[in-house]
């Protein structure tokens, strides 16, 4: 099963950690998986290649973990906010689909 946990402070999304695989099929045509990897990436690629944020990101053999840095101005601030809600919107949508396959969390 893929866990992704996301960090919260109070109401703001301060990041989230992916980890394991769905097992909906083998390695390189799970559809889940898939779908899980190329939304985490994307919302990475918003925050760090398009908003220059230089979020810390971590990268192991079975997980991947992203955290916003401090100090954000209103306006990064909130794009940053609509793109990790906008990702565990789409993960719990993902959960509803496939519940036996991916777990969201959210962490305090």
């Amino acid at each position: 099963m893929t866990t992704i946990s996301f960090r919260m402070e109070g109401d703001r999304v301060v990041g989230f950690t992916a980890q394991g695989h769905s097992g909906y099929a083998e390695a390189g045509s799970d559809i889940v998986c898939a779908a899980v990897t190329s939304a985490i990436r994307m919302t990475e690629c918003a925050v760090n290649d398009v908003l220059g944020l230089e979020a810390s990101v971590k990268v192991r053999e079975d997980s991947v973990s992203l955290r916003l840095p401090g100090g954000l101005s209103q306006s990064n601030e909130s794009t940053c906010q609509t793109l990790l809600t906008a990702l565990m919107l789409y993960l719990t949508e993902l959960h509803e689909e496939y519940p036996q396959h991916i777990l969201v969390v959210e962490e305090d």
